[in-house]
């Protein structure tokens, strides 16, 4: 795979496929990780006289314009972390597009409205698809590759239009590869991955292919209620996945068989119905249980004490962890202790005298890494892409990096 080393940038029109992928309040960017992660590559272009061409979807838009999407603030921040002004174009493909690629001088920068504004950019459709890929081509000289959140989707910008143009990969998705193939070869052990997040469903692939490489499995978060009832427990009206539990039977059976600990709660933070996130509001009917007393009437939604000072204990000696989902809903106060404290027990691993190589798998983990206040720096890494790690780590091949090695 070629990097941006490898091209001749200078004058150049370089098409930066970005994630900026931002959570908004309005116009208000609540966490700009993934507009920090890429600004260095897009840094590195614009030192070397490349006029970048920055796009990235926001959202799900239906394939139409939708100013809810717009990535107008985007723009705005990320002139603040270049240092320069970054012109905004306000469409993908159109007058806009064209006009203010046309006026950029060397180690100018502008971005693109979102590309999902076009249905062209997701369409399962080849030709609808590679149409919209050609009329990006005709925007750029070369490609670089950096939106790593976005490399298992098959869409126009990361899939196709590498085809049509000289390409590289940016230095994010360097990065970011080479933590995953520190999870996946000459891992240092004990090797322990922690999966949180609600369903089982979504992390079947990675535990079925975990089951071959990792020492220990720490299962939290809302697809812990499926593998307590495999175990036989009632859950009152927490999440459960009734389908899944054979899958659960038979991963907890071949982690047996292969010398893999699996490690279940012992308790839960429950309440009568799920908590506003937005206000705050403490939840009256709040109460912590052992997992084999759930109240009928009452659904988890965090791990419980006990299961935070286990879930320490079994990280505290581990060389590699990597975690994917919170243990709980951490958007409200009263359920994001079991979160703070596996964020709290991979820093401890990791921090002198621990050695271990912690990786927080992206999505809702690292948004609640930085929610709740820890050092993102002091983590081994954290990622960019929740679903493009798991898929990695499940072993299946990513459109945009296959477009990439083409």
């Amino acid at each position: 795979m070629k990097t941006i080393d490898d091209l001749d940038v200078s004058g150049k029109r370089v098409f930066v496929r970005a994630d900026l992928n931002v959570p908004l309040n309005g116009t208000t960017i609540t966490d700009d990780g993934r507009i920090r992660a890429v600004a260095p590559t897009i840094a590195a272009l614009l030192e070397r006289g490349a006029k970048v061409v920055v796009a990235s979807h926001l959202g799900r838009p239906k394939g139409a314009p939708d100013p809810q999407f717009s990535l107008a603030p985007v723009a705005v921040r990320l002139g603040e972390l270049l240092g320069r002004p970054v012109a905004f174009a306000t469409d993908t493909v159109g007058d806009s597009a064209k006009a203010t690629v046309a006026a950029l001088g060397d180690g100018e920068v502008t971005l693109l409205e979102n590309l999902r504004f076009n249905a062209g950019e997701t369409s399962k459709d080849d030709a609808e698809r590679g149409a919209f890929a050609d009329r990006l081509a005709e925007l750029a000289d070369l490609y670089v590759g950096d939106g790593f959140g976005a490399v298992h989707r098959k869409h126009a910008s990361v899939y196709d239009l590498p085809a049509r143009l000289p390409h590289a990969a940016g230095l994010l998705i360097e990065k970011e590869l080479g933590v995953l193939k520190r999870l996946t070869e000459d891992v240092r052990r004990p090797y322990a991955v922690v999966l949180g997040g609600s369903k089982v469903s979504d992390k079947v692939g990675v535990i079925d292919n975990l089951l071959g490489k990792a020492d220990r499995i720490l299962i939290g978060g809302g697809m812990m209620f499926t593998f307590l009832k495999a175990l036989g427990h009632e859950v009152g009206g927490s999440l459960l996945q009734e389908d899944q539990i054979p899958v659960v039977l038979e991963y907890l059976e071949r982690a047996k068989a292969n010398g893999v600990e699996f490690i279940i709660p012992v308790d839960t933070a429950v309440a009568g119905s799920f908590p506003d996130v937005k206000t705050g509001t403490p939840v009256e009917d709040f109460e912590v249980v052992d997992v084999d007393a759930i109240p009928a009437g009452k659904l988890g939604l965090d791990i419980g004490p006990k299961t935070a000072a286990l879930f320490a204990e079994k990280l505290a000696d581990a060389k590699t962890v990597f975690w994917n989902g919170p243990m709980g809903v951490f958007e409200h106060p009263q359920f994001a202790d079991g979160t703070r404290a596996v964020a709290q027990a991979l820093l401890t691993a990791s921090t002198p005298p621990g050695d271990a190589f912690t990786v927080v798998g992206g999505g809702d983990s690292a948004a609640a890494v930085r929610t709740l206040g820890f050092d993102e720096n002091k983590f081994g890494h954290i990622s960019t892409g929740g679903g493009a790690s798991l898929e990695y780590l499940e072993g299946k091949t990513l459109p945009g990096i296959a477009a990439l090695e083409a």
